[in-house]
């Protein structure tokens, strides 16, 4: 503990203008996204990229116009990629401003707070419970200074700093107060090179990434000797004529390469990020988007979460005749005794005022773990005592006598905290050692108004919700209950808790409510859930909640928490509102559950194109399409679908097995289409009255219908709008076969009637297989999805559309991914992290 005395001014105004002069600033850019240079490349330099843009390039020099369209999507995609992602960089370096540090320094003996970029050598820097150091230097100052650098060392326990010790940036105050000198800024400083950088744009391990990524690289080695067994054979069947093999080859390589789904997973990623930035969610890490729709367990801090983090004075009730004067006196000491006041604290500020004639001697600012404060006080008769605030079942002896009081008020939700006097020092072991108790201060919490909504929203959708604080259990419980969460009525006392692992998970999945936990105990109860394989979400606003939102698979902190809170968190809700979680959970599900929708259409498409691609090899005919055949089958039945069905709003929990999952269904049916194609083409080349055309035409139209029905599966279950978007695609396959100068562009042409007639015959076959497949590898019990979000009661819908899709695709348009359904033809724009999403595969 130290004592109080002669505060240091600080720097100058003349002085820091030296320094600035000098260069001696902190002039680390603070980036929330990479920049535009590395867009542009990470953009164009990928491997896909290079892939078609060779087709491309050959395409043109050996063939006409029509048949390298491809190529052009490509370079739409890419330019509309860039765009988007300015777009995504542009709002996330906004918010990233808002939710920087903002350090308090000490300047001309006057308190200022800076942004991080305006701090300088030697600056005298404030610390409060609850902040993030961004630069390194040495104590000046300290007040029962407790610091946590378990960013930096592994080692949770918090360590108490003295004047002289060190700080080194990516460390926090957990209790007490301070000020450093900074000795080291600018790059520098150890925070430039912090992985933990705040307001950094980052992209972590996701399995909807590494599946994707696992599928491009198998496709990628199959490329290269499919395009020479492809050259060869139409070698042979063209008489050498080079020019129509090469076209024959890269209709059968451009439909085998995916990059639409890259491009839309992109899209759907950058878009979730962007919309959850307009409601004031800072998304520091992209997966949190996905990694939050795959909770199951969402573990809630009360204060700050479910409670506003202000608190007022309800009552004070006077032990064994104290003198109500004394107490009010001692209660406003005790509140100004800490430089940076908790809710509850402040609370007291604001009811009591400073007691005339009472002098502080010492003090001890609030810590989370030992939950009390305490100053050593001299009254005005010259005595001195010592006086402690806190938690009474901490400060009492179990069995006494106030605490019968404490649990009837903490039944009702109130907030209960002892004042007690005492002459055992505050250096003591035990400074609650014969502890006098002389009052309880009732304080009320302000519930948050849309907390019972939200909670409802969870348990509808099958997450578990529980409350850990370290608040009284039986006060926790009752607030739980008010809000309507199951179980809360059977609060548990953590210091009751086991130890064992296994033995502590038990009692967490039974329970829903619990009190009294200390930050180590948050910790390992996120543990003990990971154990049983819940991934786990946790949510908090204090320094006590650090520990477990750094273990957790989500950590969700409030704007207004503390910078530790938000330095470790993936999520921020800047705006504090709690009720953003199922928006956040929405999009998280809506990425997810329509990009392993949309992923099935691609892969339906790779698997017939390499299907066909060998039986073309292995029967030595000349390939059925040309790459303008490729280009209006993919535009009607992926491209344009895909980029809808990528927007709309979906309310599926996300599972594991996404490459599973996508292939048990993507590979029957890319065969059963492959199989219908290629029969109708063999069996329209047996009609010698026929030309190539014609047989082109044929089989084009029999693997449009078979793509069609398996978009229509895809699609389910029904809505209007997914209904008229099937129909619209048969429609304009339809238009380009009935307009005679498209039929001339796309080179379609039917003849006669028993070609046509017979490809919609083995359609009809086709769509009756891909019915049996898909609901006889349907998993068990598995249904549809509710494609629309059922939202808290008096929230809006977490895919921003109340009645499906069709708003939500529109509010993808909305929401930057320019010009709407004209994207859709070119199968997505690409953003933040759209280069990246296929690892290596991608670039």
């Amino acid at each position: 503990m130290a004592a109080t005395g002669e505060r240091a001014t600080g720097l100058s105004s003349a002085e820091v203008a030296e320094r600035v002069s000098r260069g001696e600033v902190n002039d680390v850019p603070v980036r929330s996204s990479r920049s535009t240079a590395e867009i542009v490349r990470a953009n164009v330099l990928t491997r896909f990229n290079a892939i078609i843009g060779t087709l491309f390039v050959v395409i043109m020099a050996v063939g006409p116009f029509q048949d390298a369209l491809f190529g052009f999507i490509i370079v739409a995609n890419t330019g509309i990629g860039i765009i988007q992602e300015l777009r995504a960089k542009r709002t996330l370096d906004n918010l990233a401003v808002v939710g920087e540090a903002h350090p308090r320094v000490r300047r001309d003996g006057t308190s200022l707070e800076l942004t991080n970029a305006e701090l300088v050598l030697g600056d005298l820097v404030e610390l409060g419970s609850g902040d993030r150091v961004t630069v390194d230097g040495r104590i000046s100052e300290a007040e029962s200074l407790e610091v946590d650098e378990s960013l930096l060392t592994g080692e949770a326990d918090p360590v108490l700093k003295h004047p002289g010790d060190p700080m080194l940036s990516g460390s926090f105050v957990v209790a007490g107060s301070g000020a450093f000198t900074t000795t080291k800024v600018g790059r520098e400083a150890y925070a430039a090179q912090l992985a933990e950088e705040a307001s950094r744009f980052t992209l972590v391990s996701s399995e909807l990434r590494s599946g994707i990524d696992t599928i491009l690289r198998y496709i990628t080695w199959l490329l290269i000797p499919t395009a020479i067994g492809l050259i060869l054979s139409q070698l042979y069947v063209n008489n050498s004529d080079i020019a129509e093999a090469v076209r024959r080859m890269v209709a059968g390589i451009v439909p085998m390469v995916p990059e639409g789904l890259v491009l839309l997973t992109s899209m759907a990623f950058a878009i979730g990020v962007v919309r959850l930035g307009r409601r004031q969610c800072l998304v520091q890490e992209l997966p949190a988007i996905e990694g939050l729709a795959r909770v199951d367990t969402v573990c809630l801090d009360k204060t700050g979460t479910l409670t506003e983090g202000g608190m007022d004075v309800a009552e004070l009730r006077l032990l064994d005749g104290t003198d109500r004067g004394t107490a009010e006196r001692v209660l406003g000491i005790l509140g100004t005794a800490d430089s940076r006041p908790n809710a509850s604290l402040q609370a007291i500020i604001d009811a009591y005022p400073v007691g005339e004639g009472w002098r502080l001697l010492q003090a001890a600012p609030f810590s989370s773990a030992r939950k009390w404060s305490g100053a050593v006080l001299q009254e005005p008769a010259g005595e001195e005592a010592t006086w402690l605030l806190g938690a009474p079942d901490v400060l009492l002896p179990a069995g006494h006598p106030a605490l019968t009081e404490v649990d009837r008020l903490g039944a009702q939700g109130l907030r209960v905290l002892l004042l007690g006097r005492t002459g055992t020092p505050l250096e003591a072991p035990d400074p609650t050692a014969g502890l006098v108790p002389l009052a309880l201060v009732v304080l009320r919490q302000r519930v948050r108004p849309d907390a019972a909504q939200t909670l409802a929203y969870f348990g509808r959708q099958n997450v578990a919700a529980k409350v850990i604080s370290g608040d009284n259990a039986v006060s926790v419980g009752a607030v739980a209950a008010s809000l309507g969460l199951p179980g809360a009525e059977d609060p548990v006392d953590a210091r009751t808790l086991p130890t064992d692992t296994g033995l502590l998970a038990d009692v967490v999945e039974k329970h829903s409510v619990f009190g009294r936990v200390t930050p180590q105990q948050k910790r390992d109860m996120v543990a003990a859930l990971q154990s049983r394989g819940h991934h786990v979400a946790m949510t908090g606003d204090g320094v006590n909640d650090v520990l477990a939102l750094k273990d957790a698979d989500i950590g969700v902190a409030m704007g207004a928490g503390s910078e530790a809170t938000r330095a470790v968190a993936q999520i921020v809700l800047l705006d504090n509102g709690f009720a953003t979680l199922p928006q956040v959970v929405g999009e998280g599900r809506r990425v997810i559950g329509n990009i392993e929708r949309v992923a099935n259409l691609f892969l339906v498409k790779t698997v017939y194109s390499v299907l066909l691609a060998l039986a073309v090899i292995i029967c030595r005919v000349p390939y059925p399409f040309l790459p303008r055949h490729s280009t209006v089958l993919s535009a009607l039945t992926i491209g344009v679908p895909g980029f809808f069905l990528a927007l709309a709003p979906n309310n599926e929990r996300a599972r594991a097995g996404f490459v599973r999952r996508v292939l048990r269904f993507a590979v029957p049916a890319g065969v059963i289409a492959g199989a219908a194609s290629f029969a109708c083409y063999l069996l329209a080349r047996a009609d010698h009255a026929t030309g190539q055309v014609a047989d082109t035409s044929s089989t084009t139209l029999t693997l449009f219908l078979v793509a069609l029905w398996v978009l229509a599966i895809i699609a389910r279950p029904y809505t209007w709008w997914r209904v008229l978007l099937v129909l619209a695609m048969g429609g304009g396959f339809a238009v380009v076969l009935a307009v005679p100068w498209l039929q001339t562009f796309f080179q379609l042409h039917l003849v006669g009637w028993r070609d046509p007639w017979t490809g919609v015959g083995i359609s009809l076959t086709a769509g009756v297989l891909l019915e049996v497949v898909w609901r006889r590898l349907r998993a068990p019990g598995e249904e549809p999805a509710d494609p629309t979000p059922h939202a808290a009661p008096g929230t809006t819908a977490p895919g921003g559309a109340a009645d499906g899709a069709g708003d939500g695709a529109a509010d993808g348009a909305v929401d930057g991914t320019t010009g709407g359904a004209v994207d859709g033809v070119t199968g997505g724009v690409t953003a933040e992290v759209g280069a990246d999403v296929t690892g290596g595969a991608g670039k």
